[in-house]
C-alpha cells in the first residue's frame, strides 16, 4: 500500500495519458484510476480518491496537468450532497461467446445493501451520465454470468412527462397521459462493463428483460407495466442492442430540455425506443379509467 506517490515526469506523462485517452471520466473517476494504479489506498483497502483529487487540483494550478472540467453533482433537498461511496472494481478481462456465459442471472437491488452501493459505483465511474438520484418507482438490476461474474447494470425510473412521438405512438393526448404514465418506464441507464467483451449480451440482456420486468414491477409496487421506453444520444449510440431486441424506433427529441423556460437551451438529440409489453397496450393506456 503506497504511503503516497511520488510525482516525477513519469507519473505526469501517465496522467495526461489517461486523461487523453479517456475523455468521459470524470475528475472522480481519474483519482479512483490513479489509486488503482499506484495502489494508495487506506489500510480497509479504499482508495485514497480524495487525496487524489485533491494532489489532481494542485497539479492543475501549477499548469504541469490540464483536468477534465468538474461535474456538478446531484444535490439533495437537504442541501447535502448526494454522496457516492466510489469501490474498486475488479476489471479482468470477459472475453467469451455468448452462451458460455448462460444462462444470466438478474438481480433486482434493495435500498442500502452493498449491491446497491457497487451499482452506483459503477455508473459513476463508468456510465457517460454517471449515476442520478432516482426519485420515485424505479427497479435496479445487476446482470451476473452463469460463472458469477458482474457484466451489466440496469436502471429503470420515471417516464418522460411529454414526449411527441411516443404520445402519438401510444395515441395520448394530456388527460391519458397524466392518467396512464405510471404503467410505463424508462430505463434511464444501460451499462455493460467496459472489461466485458461478449457479442450480443446487450440485446440478450434486454430480451430476458422485457421478459420479467411487468412481473418485478408488480411485485415491488402493485401494478403493471404495459411500456417501456428509452432514448439513446444519437452523436454518441447507434442503438443497436435496442434494435436488435426487437424495441420501436418513433422518431427524436427536439434538443431541448425539460427545464429550458425559454426555449434556448441546447441539449443533446436522442432517438426514441419503445417496447409494448402486452398487446392490448392502446387499449389500456388511453382508457378513460386506472387499469
Amino acid at each position: 500500500m503506497m504511503i503516497k506517490p511520488q510525482i516525477t515526469p513519469v507519473e505526469i506523462e501517465l496522467i495526461q495519458k489517461l486523461i487523453s485517452s479517456n475523455p468521459t471520466w470524470s475528475r472522480t473517476r481519474l483519482s479512483v484510476e490513479l489509486c488503482r494504479i499506484w495502489d494508495w489506498r487506506y489500510p480497509d483497502g479504499q482508495p485514497k480518491q480524495i487525496s487524489c483529487r485533491d494532489l489532481l487540483r494542485q497539479l492543475d494550478a501549477q499548469g504541469r496537468v490540464t483536468l477534465p472540467l468538474c461535474k456538478q453533482r446531484p444535490v439533495m433537498k437537504t442541501g447535502h450532497i448526494n454522496h457516492i461511496q466510489l469501490m474498486l472494481h475488479d476489471n479482468g478481462e470477459i472475453v467469451a461467446g455468448i452462451r458460455a456465459i448462460l444462462p444470466l442471472h438478474l438481480e433486482i437491488l434493495q435500498e442500502r445493501t452493498f449491491e446497491m452501493q457497487e451499482f452506483k459505483s459503477l455508473l459513476e465511474q463508468y456510465h457517460y451520465l454517471g449515476f442520478d438520484r432516482t426519485v420515485g418507482e424505479n427497479l435496479k438490476y445487476l446482470v451476473y454470468s452463469q460463472q458469477g461474474k458482474l457484466l451489466a447494470c440496469l436502471l429503470f425510473g420515471s417516464a418522460a412527462w411529454a414526449c411527441a412521438p411516443r404520445d402519438q405512438f401510444i395515441g395520448w393526448n394530456a388527460a391519458s397521459r397524466r392518467n396512464h404514465l405510471i404503467y410505463t418506464t424508462n430505463n434511464t441507464r444501460f451499462l455493460i462493463l467496459p472489461w466485458v467483451k461478449v457479442p450480443h449480451l446487450a440485446s440478450h440482456i434486454l430480451g430476458l428483460i422485457v421478459r420479467r420486468i411487468a412481473s418485478d414491477w408488480q411485485g415491488k409496487y402493485g401494478h403493471p407495466l404495459y411500456m417501456l421506453e428509452t432514448f439513446v444520444e444519437k452523436e454518441r449510440f447507434k442503438g443497436t442492442c435496442y434494435k436488435a431486441a426487437n424495441w420501436i424506433y418513433v422518431g427524436e427529441t427536439t434538443g431541448r430540455s425539460r427545464n429550458d423556460r425559454y426555449s434556448n437551451l441546447q441539449v443533446p438529440i436522442k432517438n426514441i425506443y419503445l417496447y409494448p409489453l402486452d398487446k392490448h397496450f392502446r387499449e389500456v393506456l388511453t382508457g378513460d379509467t386506472h387499469c
